[in-house]
C-alpha cells in the first residue's frame, strides 16, 4: 500500500473526522463553522482537519485571520484506485459465490 492510501485510511478509520469530511462535502467552511457542528474544542477540529489535509482530503485557503477549508479535488482518488484494483477480482468471483451458495440452499 502506499504511504498516501495509508493516510487517507487512517484518516477516515476517525469517526470524527469522517463526519467533518462529511460536513465539508456540504461545501467550503472556516474552522469556527465546522466547531459549531462538534461537541469539542476549535483545537480539537483543528486537529482533525490537519490530519485531513495531511492525507491529502482536505484543501485550505487562508483570508485574513480565518483559514477556508473544502474537499480536496483528488483526494479520494488513492482509496478510488485500491478500490478499482480489487472490482475486477469481486467482479469476476461474486457471480460465482452466488451460484455456489445458492446450490447449497437447494440441497
Amino acid at each position: 500500500m502506499s504511504a498516501n492510501l495509508d493516510q487517507v485510511f487512517k484518516a477516515l478509520s476517525d469517526p470524527t473526522r469522517r463526519a467533518i469530511f462529511e460536513r465539508l462535502a456540504r461545501g467550503e467552511s472556516p474552522v469556527k463553522e465546522l466547531k459549531a457542528h462538534f461537541e469539542i474544542s476549535q483545537p480539537a477540529v483543528s486537529q482533525h482537519l490537519a490530519a485531513l489535509h495531511e492525507a491529502g482530503l482536505v484543501a485550505r485557503r487562508q483570508e485574513g485571520r480565518l483559514t477556508h477549508y473544502r474537499i480536496a479535488k483528488d483526494g479520494l482518488a488513492p482509496l478510488v484506485n485500491w478500490l478499482e484494483h480489487y472490482q475486477a477480482f469481486w467482479s469476476d468471483h461474486l457471480p460465482r459465490l452466488k451460484a455456489l451458495a445458492e446450490s447449497l440452499s437447494d440441497d
